[in-house]
């Protein structure tokens, strides 16, 4: 399952909160410590960076060739 941003909010919104359980993707989870929660996050934040971004494809630049009738 991919990373979102929402499930980051959850984590961080736990983290503020000093609380252990914190529920996203549809599953709840319960953490030992508040540390064992920051690195939860910090492992989310990571697979979310390394996630392929929904651009839609490839960015760049574009090379366009034209030539005339007369073929200049």
């Amino acid at each position: 399952m991919a990373i979102t941003q929402a499930d980051l909010d959850a984590l961080n919104a736990a983290i503020l909160g000093s609380e252990l359980e914190v529920e996203y993707q549809g599953r709840r989870v319960r953490y030992r410590s508040v540390g064992e929660l920051r690195q939860a996050y910090e492992h989310a934040k990571a697979e979310m960076a390394a996630q392929p971004s929904s651009g839609g494809g490839r960015r760049g630049a574009y090379r366009f060739t034209f030539t005339t009738q007369r073929g200049d």
